[in-house]
């Protein structure tokens, strides 16, 4: 895939092939996660959501292994309760739990769209959504912004680290700001924080401000 197939592509199936062999696990599943999240209204069992839960923690270092494998364990029992959107949906947070965070990531996506495919009240957009989601995690592999280390301002630091902890997406706006304050004059950052639309933990302009692979 050319950087303008990646920049343009609207399946998510043909952009995780495209990403290189050395992409982020951690990225791969915090977007496993994502997909986890948007079909969140169809789980009803509290193990099905803790192991989306403990996949994101376990994302960022703060699970073990064996930890994880018991939410997959519990998750696995869940979901062979469900039935239909509900167990599709049960499947992709049991997917997202693999060792694998490529493994998680091409099932966990491949598993939220067939919840949705099953659920008569959903508009079936989860391709634009995950490939949307892919962009913001992933950004241009192509082109990758650095980061000049004046842009790092206390102010900036500290927005970027609130936005990541507390999901506070819609501050991304204010961070451009204050990263134009600092002197930051990068058109693709700057655009991405003030990008209308859903963003997800693993945002690339957040990791990059935070030094997060």
């Amino acid at each position: 895939m050319t950087e303008a197939e990646w920049l343009e592509c609207d399946q998510p199936q043909a952009m995780l092939d495209s990403l290189p062999d050395e992409a982020s696990v951690r990225k791969l599943r915090l977007f496993a996660v994502a997909c986890c999240r948007r079909v969140w209204r169809l789980l009803s069992d509290s193990r099905s959501q803790k192991a989306i839960e403990q996949a994101e923690v376990f994302a960022d270092g703060g699970l073990s292994d064996d930890e994880l494998r018991a939410a997959s364990s519990a998750a696995w029992e869940a979901h062979l309760q469900q039935h239909d959107a509900a167990y599709h949906a049960s499947q992709a947070a049991v997917w997202t739990t693999s060792q694998s965070s490529a493994f998680a990531a091409r099932e966990a996506a491949d598993a939220a769209i067939a919840a949705t495919v099953c659920d008569p009240d959903d508009p079936e957009e989860d391709n634009a959504y995950q490939s949307m989601t892919l962009h913001c995690i992933f950004g241009n592999p192509f082109r990758p912004v650095t980061v000049d280390p004046s842009w790092l301002t206390a102010t900036v630091v500290s927005l970027a680290t609130a936005i990541y902890d507390e999901r506070a997406f819609d501050r991304l706006p204010i961070l451009a700001d204050a990263l134009e304050d600092a002197g930051c004059i990068n058109e693709e950052i700057l655009n991405h924080c003030r990008r209308p639309g859903e963003h997800v933990r693993g945002c690339w302009a957040v990791d990059r401000l935070l030094d997060r692979k």
